[in-house]
């Protein structure tokens, strides 16, 4: 069942008039397909708009401009927030036929289109022998464009950087439909204001993405995993600290949590770390040149034999890469501690982490639910997976006054209530806990400023919804998403 919202008959059919019905679609397939994004909240459009030509964009957004038409922007939905989720009906804007890549293999940069996927750019830029690090667990579903709205992450991030730190230029459309470029395919640029990076993490609310250049780095020739295993969270914690101080930067450090662990264990049905028992583990991987892997592996080893309960190294490409498929099923195999989860991807200052631990144990006590966190150790981005079922009024409750009680205990830590999946809808709540009425003011000048009706993605970010009431149906938010 999807809420009901005003219709744009009108101007819908002008836009069919104009780009055609295999651009323009309005059949209930189409509809119902992008109702929603990973977050599962329904909001119905009217119509669907598949451009095969980045200027087909101008005319979309011309035409929903003096009409007023809201306009929502997609990849391939993998957003956990709603951000994609079409809140005022209206048009949705499907990206995935513009998804050319060229690599310009002399300057390391990847010419791409919106609606590219990320796992693609990273074997095309690799068999240049170049190398992408921003790599989310959806890497092979979701899109460039859609990383370059929430300036997404992944495990590469601790050492790399995240989304923002590889985008050399934008090219895309104003809500007006006029097209601009923010920066040239150039390693430097300073010629008027940086809007290419107010652009991203924008959410698409400022313009629309049609294409990037990406900035690529050599390809490392060397690489080595090592898989090591704690007493508990707050020893992992501690001892990821004392890692860094000893000024090494892992290409990868990934923790699990014991419930994680025991989660992924169930889902594989095999051990995480054969002959350890209810360990938090931590995986990390050194990349480089043969001799700074093999300087760095020697320190790291040392650090183990310290800190760890065991340490394992991979002995093979193909082990490592067992290793870390586990990781990424870790997400999916949580819903075996509750049919439902808020997955808040927090970020938190590595001089916090110890605090950190020991809230979050507290907060499991408090709750009485299960709380599955794992993530980048690295820059801190942890993801906090609140489970809980449905059907349960007090356990949806409990969770509800849990995911508060975290976004405020991160906020005064000094991390960010978000660290790549954005604020959208789930975390629209939040915004104001991280942002001071006067930041709050600011963001919303800028809204204001470039996007004077308000038809780009609207209904996100700056409105706090908790539950809105229809006669039909209610939808629930935050608290009622997958």
């Amino acid at each position: 069942m999807y809420l009901e919202l005003p219709m744009t008959t009108a101007a819908t059919r002008e836009l069919q008039r104009r780009l055609g019905a295999d651009i323009v679609r309005t059949d209930a397939a189409s509809l119902d397909a992008a109702a929603y994004d990973s977050s599962k909240i329904p909001f119905r459009p009217e119509a669907v708009i598949k451009p095969r030509r980045e200027t087909q964009i101008g005319v979309v957004l011309a035409l929903a401009n003096r009409h007023r038409v809201p306009v929502t922007v997609r990849g391939r939905g993998t957003t956990l927030t709603g951000a994609a989720a079409p809140v005022r009906g209206g048009w949705v804007i499907d990206m995935l036929r513009l998804n050319r890549i060229r690599i310009d293999d002399e300057a390391g940069m990847a010419h791409v289109q919106a609606g590219a996927k990320v796992g693609p750019i990273h074997r095309a830029a690799e068999a240049a022998g170049w190398f992408y690090p921003p790599d989310p667990s959806s890497k092979e579903y979701c899109t460039i464009g859609g990383n370059i709205a929430c300036n997404a992450g992944g495990m590469h991030g601790g050492k790399y950087g995240v989304t923002r730190d590889f985008i050399i230029a934008l090219r895309g459309f104003l809500p007006t439909g006029e097209l601009v470029e923010w920066g040239t395919a150039t390693k430097k640029f300073a010629a008027g204001f940086n809007l290419r990076d107010l652009w991203i993490g924008s959410e698409g609310m400022l313009g629309v993405v049609t294409g990037a250049v990406l900035k690529l780095i050599p390809l490392p020739p060397a690489r080595w995993t090592l898989l090591t295993a704690f007493r508990d969270e707050t020893a992992a914690f501690e001892a990821a600290r004392a890692l860094f101080r000893l000024r090494v930067q892992p290409a990868i450090c990934e923790f699990l949590d014991r419930d994680s662990v025991r989660c992924a264990e169930s889902a594989t049905g095999r051990p995480v770390f054969a002959g350890q028992k209810n360990r938090a583990v931590i995986l990390l991987e050194l990349a480089g040149t043969s001799s700074e892997v093999r300087e760095l592996r020697a320190i790291v080893v040392g650090w183990a034999k310290q800190h760890a309960v065991a340490h394992r190294a991979a002995r093979t490409r193909d082990e490592a890469e067992q290793l870390w498929a586990v990781r990424r099923k870790c997400s999916g195999a949580m819903f075996e501690l509750g049919d439902a989860k808020l997955n808040e991807d927090i970020t938190i200052p590595m001089r916090s982490y110890g605090a950190f631990a020991q809230f979050l144990a507290g907060l499991k006590r408090s709750s009485g639910l299960a709380i599955p966190t794992f993530g980048h150790l690295g820059d801190g981005n942890l993801h906090v997976n609140i489970m809980y079922h449905r059907a349960s009024r007090a356990e949806s409750r409990a969770a509800e006054v849990a995911v508060d009680r975290l976004m405020r205990k991160v906020v005064k830590l000094g991390g960010a209530i978000s660290g790549e999946h954005g604020i959208g809808l789930a975390k629209s709540p939040f915004l104001r806990i991280q942002h001071s009425p006067a930041q709050v003011k600011a963001m919303q000048a800028v809204k204001a400023a470039l996007d004077p009706k308000g038809i780009l993605n609207p209904g996100k970010m700056f409105d706090v919804f908790h539950v809105w009431k229809h006669p039909k149906l209610t939808v629930k938010l935050p608290w009622d998403h997958k």
